[in-house]
């Protein structure tokens, strides 16, 4: 079942400690999103992805199914691809989440959000910021030189109404060379 937060659930200062109960029936949080550390009181059975577009107003990160089937809820926790509809918010208490907002460093694309737009990785766009954290994360554990078949294969858990995934597949391919490329580059620096 998908459960609302409430409307009055507002960031707490800092107290307590991370993921115990503040008050009767809330649970204290404390993260690190996009590179910010954040802190707040919720309800116990907020999910990740409502903490993220509810409270921290992050809405790039979508709902779609409310199932995990469609992943367009995908974000980095820790590194590691996660489906924020599933998670619930004060289980990532001291963790490091990453939205679609914290992928584009100085002003620049990420590589892989830059191959989306240049090989026209979309359609309508709402399964999007899914795919590209889903890719990302692909790219990390499989390697800058991953199969279209692999490709295929790992993005069985995101889906797009839109295309024939041919797109979408062009553009992980070129997003794992540029992420190689950035690689070699911020390790020269």
């Amino acid at each position: 079942m998908f459960f609302k937060s409430r409307k009055d659930d507002k960031p707490a200062a800092a107290g307590g400690a991370p993921g115990q109960s503040t008050s009767p029936g809330r649970a204290s949080v404390h993260m690190t999103v996009n590179g910010k550390a954040v802190s707040a009181e919720i309800d116990p059975r907020t999910l990740l992805v409502q903490f993220l577009r509810e409270q921290l107003r992050l809405t790039g990160t979508h709902v779609g199914c409310d199932t995990s089937q469609c992943g367009a809820c995908v974000v980095h926790v820790d590194g590691r691809a996660a489906k924020s509809c599933t998670v619930l918010a004060a289980s990532c208490d001291g963790t490091a989440v990453t939205t679609i907002e914290g992928l584009a460093q100085g002003g620049e694309l990420h590589p892989m959000q830059e191959a989306f737009r240049e090989h026209h990785g979309l359609q309508c766009g709402y399964c999007t910021p899914g795919m590209i954290m889903a890719a990302v994360d692909i790219v990390n554990r499989k390697g800058s030189n991953v199969s279209e078949a692999v490709i295929r294969e790992e993005l069985d858990g995101n889906i797009c109404r839109c295309t024939g995934y041919h797109n979408i597949v062009a553009a992980v391919r070129a997003g794992a060379v540029g992420m190689a490329s950035m690689s070699r580059r911020q390790a020269a620096e």
